[in-house]
C-alpha cells in the first residue's frame, strides 16, 4: 500500500514538473496555428515585415473597451486578437483599451477631446444597469511613435448594408488599417509625386485633404509645366524625377510641346493618374436669376493622346437615378431636389484597386470607351444600371428633374467612368512631327500604368455646391465617400506599393445567424440547440449510472 502511494505522488510531482516545464517552454517559444478557412489570424508578410521593423515603442489606444452591444463586441474582440498578435511578434508595440463612457464623471469631456482630434461617434442602442438609452462610441483608435500620430478608423459604414455586413467589413480591414498606420509611422525612403500645375487644374483648397494624406506615403511637389516655356527638354528633365504625375480637371489647353512632354514621361516609365472633365460646367454657373447654364464639349487637345493609349473620354454627361440630391433655394427656403448629375457608383470590387471601397461620388461625370490595342483595361468605376448619358451643348438647369422621372429612360446602364491601363505604349507622336527636338525620342514604350477618371471633381470630396462637408458627411445621405479611399488606392498600385492593397483586399467570412430562418424555424431551432444537448446529456448520466452500477454489483 506504501508503495502504490509513492508511486502515486512520484507520478503527480512528475506531472506538475512537466505542466510547469511546458509553460515556460511556452513562453518562449511563440507557435499559433489557424485552422480557419480564411486565414483570419494569419498576417500577412507585409504585416510582419513591418512589425518587426518597429525598434523603439509604438503605443496604440483604442476606443472601444467597456461593454458593448454584441455586434460591436465581435470588433472588439476581432481588434484585441489582431494587436494580441502583433504584439507577440514585436514587444515594442504596446497597446491599452479605454471606454471613453467609463467613469459617467468625466465622460462628456473625454467624448468632447475626442471630437476635437477628429473622431467621429457611431449611435448604438445599450442596456445600462436595467435602463435602455443611445449613447455615442467611438470606434477608433491612435497610433502613436514619439511626436507622431496617426487616426485608425476600426468600423465602415457601406452604403446599403446591414450592421452584420459593415461589422464583417470593418473586421477584414482591421489588419490594412493597422498596418497602414505602422507604415505612415515607419517610413521614412519616400517617392516622389508630381501635382500639375499650369493648364487650369483644380484649387489646392478642393483637393487638400487627399493631398494631406497622400503626403503620408509619398514626397509631394507642385510642377508647373509652362514654367521653362523655351526649354521643354529640362521641363522633360525635372518631370522625370518623379516616378508619378497628378492631373486633376485641367480646364486649358494643352499644348502640343506640353502633350509631347507627357507622352515621352510615360514613354520613359512615368506613371499618371488623370482627372478629366471632357465637359465644361459646374454648380457654380447654375446660380444666377434662371438657374441654368450652357454644358459644352472642353477642347483639352488630348483626345489624340489618349486615343493612342487606348481610350477615349466623350463629351456626354452621366444622368444616373443612383444619385445624390443638391439644395437648392426655394420660396419656403433651401430644400432639397433631384440631381442626377451626381452619380453615387458602388464598386464592383473586380480588381484590389476598389475592393472593400464604399460608395465614390461623382459630379458631371463623362463616359470612357476603351479601343482596341494591345494595352490591358480594367474598368474601375461604373455608373449604375439605370444611367443614361446625354449629348453636348446642352442646357443644364437645377429644376429640370423635378417632374416625375422614367426609368425606362435610364437604360443605357453600366457606363465606364475610370479605367486602368498596363502594358507598353505607343507614343502619340510615333511617325509624326515632333514638336521639339529630343534625341532620345523613345516610340514603344516600357511596361507602364496609368490610370484615366472621366470627373475632375472625384478629388473634390469634402465640398458639395463648393461648401465644406461637416466632417465629410453628406447631409442629404448621411455618408462618408469612398473617394480618398478610391484614389489612395489608385497611386498605391500605381507607385507598385501593391502590399497594403493586399492587405485591403483580405477577406474574412464571419458565419451571422439568419434572423429571418430562425424566426420561421423557432421551435425547431430551440429543439437542435436546446432540447438535442440535454438529451444527449441525459443519456450520458443514465449510461454511466447503468455501468457504475453494474461494475460495482458484482
Amino acid at each position: 500500500m506504501e508503495r502504490i502511494k509513492k508511486k502515486s505522488i512520484l507520478k503527480l510531482v512528475v506531472v506538475i514538473f512537466a505542466i510547469v516545464f511546458i509553460n515556460i517552454l511556452a513562453h518562449f517559444l511563440y507557435i499559433r496555428f489557424d485552422l480557419t478557412t480564411d486565414k483570419r489570424y494569419t498576417l500577412s508578410l507585409t504585416t510582419t515585415e513591418l512589425i518587426e521593423k518597429v525598434s523603439e515603442p509604438l503605443y496604440i489606444d483604442v476606443f472601444l473597451g467597456g461593454e458593448l452591444p454584441p455586434e460591436f463586441r465581435r470588433l472588439q474582440k476581432e481588434t484585441r486578437s489582431l494587436l494580441e498578435e502583433y504584439q507577440l511578434r514585436n514587444p515594442n508595440i504596446i497597446f491599452n483599451f479605454n471606454d471613453p463612457l467609463e467613469d459617467e464623471t468625466t465622460a462628456e469631456q473625454y467624448m468632447q477631446e475626442l471630437y476635437a482630434l477628429g473622431f467621429t461617434p457611431t449611435n448604438i442602442n445599450i442596456n445600462k444597469k436595467g435602463k435602455k438609452s443611445i449613447v455615442q462610441i467611438f470606434p477608433w483608435a491612435i497610433a502613436n511613435i514619439g511626436q507622431k500620430s496617426v487616426k485608425v478608423p476600426l468600423l465602415v459604414n457601406s452604403y446599403g448594408h446591414t450592421a452584420e455586413a459593415n461589422i464583417n467589413k470593418s473586421v477584414e480591414l482591421l489588419e490594412y488599417a493597422f498596418t497602414d498606420a505602422i507604415y505612415k509611422l515607419t517610413t521614412t525612403d519616400k517617392k516622389k509625386i508630381a501635382v500639375l500645375k499650369g493648364n487650369g487644374e483644380l484649387e489646392d483648397k478642393y483637393m487638400a485633404d487627399f493631398l494631406r494624406n497622400l503626403s503620408a506615403y509619398y514626397l509631394l511637389g507642385e510642377f508647373n509645366i509652362d514654367s521653362l516655356q523655351n526649354d521643354r527638354k529640362k521641363t522633360l528633365e525635372n518631370l522625370n524625377r518623379f516616378d508619378l504625375a497628378i492631373v486633376a480637371k485641367p480646364t486649358t489647353t494643352f499644348t502640343d510641346d506640353e502633350k509631347y512632354v507627357f507622352d515621352q514621361y510615360i514613354m520613359s516609365g512615368g506613371k499618371s493618374i488623370w482627372m478629366i472633365d471632357k465637359v465644361s460646367i459646374d454648380l457654380d454657373s447654375l446660380r444666377n436669376k434662371n438657374q441654368t447654364s450652357l454644358a459644352f464639349p472642353n477642347n483639352l487637345n488630348l483626345d489624340d493622346m489618349f486615343f493612342k493609349y487606348g481610350i477615349r473620354i466623350n463629351d456626354r454627361l452621366i444622368q444616373d437615378l443612383f444619385s445624390t440630391p443638391i439644395t437648392v433655394q426655394s420660396p419656403n427656403g433651401p430644400a432639397p431636389v433631384d440631381w442626377l448629375y451626381s452619380p453615387i457608383v458602388q464598386s464592383e470590387e473586380n480588381h484590389p484597386v476598389n475592393k472593400n471601397i464604399n460608395l465614390v461620388k461623382l459630379e458631371f461625370a463623362n463616359s470612357i470607351d476603351t479601343l482596341a490595342n494591345n494595352i490591358k483595361k480594367t474598368i474601375l468605376l461604373r455608373s449604375s444600371s439605370e444611367s443614361r448619358t446625354v449629348g453636348t451643348p446642352q442646357e443644364v438647369s437645377l429644376g429640370q428633374f423635378m417632374d416625375n422621372l422614367n426609368p425606362g429612360e435610364y437604360t443605357q446602364g453600366n457606363i465606364p467612368i475610370a479605367v486602368l491601363l498596363e502594358g507598353k505604349f505607343t507614343s502619340a507622336f510615333k511617325n509624326r512631327v515632333k514638336p521639339f527636338e529630343l534625341k532620345n525620342n523613345i516610340d514603344e514604350g516600357k511596361e507602364n500604368k496609368m490610370i484615366v477618371i472621366a470627373d475632375g471633381d472625384i478629388i473634390n470630396y469634402t465640398y458639395v455646391n463648393k461648401k465644406p462637408l461637416d466632417g465629410g458627411i453628406d447631409p442629404w445621405t448621411q455618408q462618408i465617400y469612398s473617394n480618398k479611399d478610391f484614389l489612395l488606392n489608385c497611386v498605391n498600385y500605381l507607385m507598385n506599393d501593391s502590399s497594403l492593397i493586399n492587405i485591403r483586399s483580405k477577406r474574412i467570412d464571419l458565419k451571422f445567424l439568419d434572423n429571418v430562418k430562425v424566426e420561421e424555424n423557432y421551435t425547431t431551432v430551440q429543439l437542435v440547440t436546446i432540447g438535442i444537448p440535454l438529451l444527449i446529456l441525459l443519456i450520458a448520466g443514465l449510461l454511466f449510472t447503468y455501468l457504475r452500477r453494474r461494475k460495482y454489483s458484482r
